[in-house]
C-alpha cells in the first residue's frame, strides 16, 4: 500500500522533502511513501492502492485553487470509506471547516469555509506572530503537550518546528475530535481555550490528523547557515528530536498505521559493490580494463556519471569499506549522492565474509556451476558476471540510469543486493526495502541493430515467468519430478508481479490453484511477494534492457514472503508425513534464477513468447476471470472475461461479455487490482 504526499501547486520542495523523508524514517518497509502530484490526484484512480493521504505544509489557496470540487470530493470519499488524511501546518488549515488566518491584516489574510471539513471547526493562526512566506524568520521550536491517553506510546511533551501553523478552535466541543497535543510554550499570541496544536478526527470509517505545528521536520535537513535565529530553533529541535520521533511514531500508531518500532534508526549507509566472473576471471578482468580505457575520470579512478559518481577498486586494493563512512548523521539524499565504489575480482578471490556478512559470492557460483554441469549446458552469459552490495540505492537505477558505463557491460551482467534504500517500482515508487528480500537486476543487451519491439516489450513477461519456475522448482539441478517446492502457492498477476496465498489461509494444499476468490470477508486472502519492471536505454544502435525484481525471501514486512509461506506448507507436509523442506536462500535461488533466464532466454531470442504462453497462463490468476473493466478511467464500466494475452505485445485481452468485442489492454496504462475485480486505466 502507499502513503502518497501531495505534490503540486502550494507545496514547497523543502516541506515536502521533511514530510516524505519523516514517513519514510517510520513506516519504511511497510508501506511506499510517494509524492503525488495534483494531476495524479485529480485523475488517477489513487484510491485502490493508498492508505494515507498526506497534504503538506505550503499555503492553502493554491490547494483551494487546484482541489475544490472533484478534488476535494474524491479525498471526502477515500476518507469516509476508511483512508487516512495527515494535515500538516498549510495541510491542517486545508482540512478544518473553516480557515482563519491572520484576520484584519490586508497583507497576509487568508479566510473562508473549507470543503474537506474535517475538523467541523475552525482553524485559526497564526498562533505566533511573524510569519514571513519566504523564510524562516517567524520559526520557532514549540513545546506541545501531549495528550497521552489519546496517544500512550508519546512522551508527555514534543519540541517541533512551528512557522505559521494554527490552532483549532474549541476543539473539545466538536463531535469526533480528539486533541492529541496543545501549544505549551512559549507563551502564545492567540489565546483559546484547548490551544489545540493537533487532533485527531473521526471521518465516516476513516480518519484525520491536522496539525498546526511541523511534528515531521528533521534536524537534518535543516540548514541555518548564517540566519542565527533559525539555527537556534535547529538546536532546540535537535536537542529534543528522539521525544519527537516518539511523538510522530504514535500519532502514526494511532492512525492505524504500522510503524517499523526504529526511531532513532538511520538512513543505511552504503557499502562497497563487488564484482567478480568466478567461472570465468576475464570478463570481470576486461570490463575493469574497458571502464579504465573509455571512462573520463575526475580524479584517480572517480568517474562520474549522469546519475552517479563511481570509484574504480581493483581486488589488491585494501579494504574500502572505511572509506565509504561519512561522519555524523546523513540526510537520505547524502546518502543516496555518495560516490558509489566498485571493486572488480579479476582472479578467484572473493570478498570476506565480514565484508559481505549476508551473501556468499562463492557459494552462488557453486550453484550456478552446478546447474550448468547436472544439465549439460555451457556456461552462458546471464549471471556469470556477478555484481553484489550490501546496501545500495538501487540495483536498476545504477544500472540504467548511468548511460556512460551502461554501454560498456556486458550482456548478462547480474546485480544483486540484501539492501536497497531507494528501492524503485512501477508508477515511480521509491522505498527502502528490508534485509530479507532479494533486490536483482539482469542486463539484455539486444544485438546490435536489432530493435524488435515485440521483444522489448514482452521481456518482463518472460522474465517473470523463470522467476516463478526458479522459486517453484527450487532443490532441483534438473527440471523434472518436482521436489516439494512446487506447492508453493504462487500465482502471477498481469503482467509481472507475483503473489503467495498468506499462510493463513492455507489449509490445504489443494488450495495453492483455488483463484476462485480473491478476499475472504474484508480480508485479502493472496500478498504481493515480488514485483519487477524493465527499463530500456537506446545506446550506440543497440538496445540495453534492464531488468529489476525484488523478491520477499525471508523478510517479516511489509506483506509475506517465501519462506513464511514454506513453513506453512512444511506443516502441511508434516501431517502427511512428508520430509521438511529447508529454507529458500538468497544464493541458490539467484543461482537458478539467472540459469532459467539463460535457457528461457535463447528459445525467447528466437520465437518469442509464443512457446511460453501455455505455461504463463498455468501460472497466473486471470484465465476466464470475471472483471468490471474501466477502460476509459471514467467510470463508465464493462462486465468482461479475461481471455488471454497477446502473444506480440502482450496485451490483455478482455472480452465483453454483453457484446462479445474483444478489447486488448496495454500494460503500462491500465491497472488490475485482483481484489476488487477491477481494470482501470491509469492517467
Amino acid at each position: 500500500m502507499n502513503v502518497l504526499v501531495y505534490l503540486g501547486r502550494g507545496t514547497t520542495p523543502e516541506l515536502v522533502k521533511h514530510t516524505v523523508e519523516s514517513l519514510r524514517l517510520h513506516l519504511s518497509p511497510n508501506y511506499a511513501v510517494v509524492t503525488v502530484s495534483e494531476q495524479s490526484l485529480l485523475g488517477d484512480p489513487w484510491q485502490y492502492k493508498t492508505l494515507m493521504l498526506v497534504v503538506p505544509g505550503g499555503a492553502d489557496l493554491p490547494y483551494c485553487d487546484v482541489l475544490n470540487g472533484a478534488g476535494n470530493l474524491k479525498i471526502t470519499q477515500f476518507v469516509r470509506k476508511g483512508g487516512r488524511y495527515l494535515g500538516l501546518c498549510a495541510g491542517g488549515y486545508y482540512a478544518a471547516k473553516r480557515c482563519e488566518f491572520e484576520e484584519g491584516d490586508p497583507k497576509m489574510e487568508v479566510s473562508g469555509p473549507r470543503e474537506l471539513g474535517f475538523f467541523p471547526g475552525i482553524a485559526r493562526g497564526c498562533v505566533y506572530k511573524g510569519f514571513d512566506y519566504e523564510s524562516h524568520k517567524g520559526s520557532k521550536a514549540v513545546t506541545m503537550a501531549v495528550n497521552t491517553s489519546a496517544l500512550p506510546l508519546s512522551p508527555k511533551e514534543a519540541t517541533v518546528y512551528y512557522n505559521g501553523g494554527g490552532l483549532f478552535v474549541d476543539a473539545l466541543k466538536q463531535r469526533n475530535v480528539e486533541v492529541l497535543a496543545r501549544y505549551a510554550a512559549p507563551q502564545a499570541d492567540l489565546e483559546d481555550t484547548d490551544m489545540a496544536a493537533g487532533v485527531y478526527c473521526k471521518v465516516g470509517k476513516g480518519c484525520a490528523v491536522l496539525f498546526g505545528t511541523h511534528p515531521e521536520f528533521l534536524p537534518p535537513l535543516m540548514k541555518a547557515g548564517d540566519d542565527e535565529h533559525f539555527a537556534l530553533v535547529v538546536e532546540l529541535i535537535e536537542a529534543n528530536d528522539h521525544e519527537r520521533k516518539l511523538f510522530l511514531r504514535a500519532v502514526l500508531d494511532k492512525m492505524g498505521l504500522k510503524t517499523n518500532g526504529d526511531v532513532d534508526g538511520a538512513v543505511p549507509r552504503l557499502t562497497p559493490i563487488f564484482l567478480s566472473s568466478l567461472m570465468d576471471p576475464s570478463v570481470a578482468r576486461n570490463l575493469l580494463s574497458t571502464l579504465q580505457d573509455k571512462m573520463e575520470f575526475v580524479s584517480g579512478t572517480t568517474f562520474e556519471d549522469i546519475n552517479d559518481t563511481f570509484v574504480l577498486h581493483d581486488e589488491k586494493d585494501s579494504d574500502i569499506t572505511e572509506d565509504t563512512e561519512m561522519d555524523g548523521e546523513q540526510s537520505f539524499d547524502q546518502v543516496v549522492s555518495a560516490p558509489k565504489h566498485l571493486k572488480f575480482f579479476t582472479s578467484q578471490a572473493f570478498p570476506s565474509h565480514a565484508q559481505t556478512p549476508y551473501f556468499s559470492m562463492a557459494k552462488y557460483f557453486d550453484e550456478l556451476k552446478h546447474l550448468h554441469d547436472a544439465n549439460n549446458q555451457p556456461i552462458g552469459q546471464i549471471g556469470q558476471l556477478l555484481g553484489y552490495g550490501e546496501v545500495v540505492t538501487s540495483t536498476n537505477t545504477l544500472l540504467d540510469k548511468n548511460p556512460n558505463w551502461l554501454e560498456h557491460l556486458p550482456h548478462g551482467l547480474t546485480f544483486t543486493a540484501t539492501t536497497q534504500i531507494a528501492g524503485r517500482g512501477r508508477g515511480g515508487n521509491v522505498w527502502i526495502n528490508p534485509k530479507g528480500v532479494m533486490a536483482t537486476s539482469i542486463l539484455f543487451r539486444l544485438p546490435q541493430g536489432e530493435s524488435n519491439s515485440s521483444i522489448i516489450v514482452t521481456l518482463q513477461y518472460l522474465c517473470a515467468l523463470a522467476l516463478i519456475e526458479s522459486i517453484l522448482g527450487y532443490g532441483l539441478a534438473v527440471q523434472g519430478q518436482g521436489s516439494g517446492y512446487e506447492d508453493m502457492p504462487l500465482k502471477l498477476k498481469w503482467p509481472n508481479d507475483m503473489y503467495a496465498l498468506k499462510p493463513e489461509f492455507y489449509n490445504l494444499i489443494g488450495d495453492k490453484d483455488d483463484v476462485s476468490s480473491t478476499v475472504e470477508g474484508d480480508d485479502e486472502k493472496w500478498a504481493k511477494i515480488s514485483g519487477s519492471l524493465i527499463n530500456s536505454q537506446f545506446l550506440n544502435g543497440r538496445f540495453h534492457l534492464v531488468w529489476g525484481g525484488g523478491v520477499n525471501v525471508s523478510n517479516e514486512a511489509p506483506t509475506t514472503s517465501l519462506n513464511r509461506v514454506l513453513a506453512r506448507l512444511n506443516e502441511l507436509r508434516a501431517a502427511k508425513g512428508l520430509p521438511e523442506l529447508p529454507p529458500y536462500e538468497h544464493e541458490t535461488l539467484l543461482a537458478k534464477i539467472v540459469f532459467n533466464m539463460e535457457q528461457f532466454y535463447s528459445v525467447f531470442q528466437r520465437s518469442g513468447l509464443q512457446p511460453f504462453l501455455s505455461l504463463y497462463y498455468k501460472r497466473w490468476f486471470h484465465l476466464n476471470q470475471r472483471v468490471v473493466l474501466d477502460a476509459a478511467g471514467d467510470g463508465n464500466v464493462r462486465d468482461c472475461v479475461i481471455r488471454g494475452i497477446t502473444s506480440d505485445y502482450g496485451l490483455l485481452i478482455a472480452e465483453d461479455m454483453r457484446n462479445h468485442e474483444k478489447l486488448e489492454l496495454q500494460p503500462d496504462g491500465n491497472s488490475f487490482d485482483i481484489f476488487k475485480g477491477l481494470v482501470y486505466k491509469k492517467r
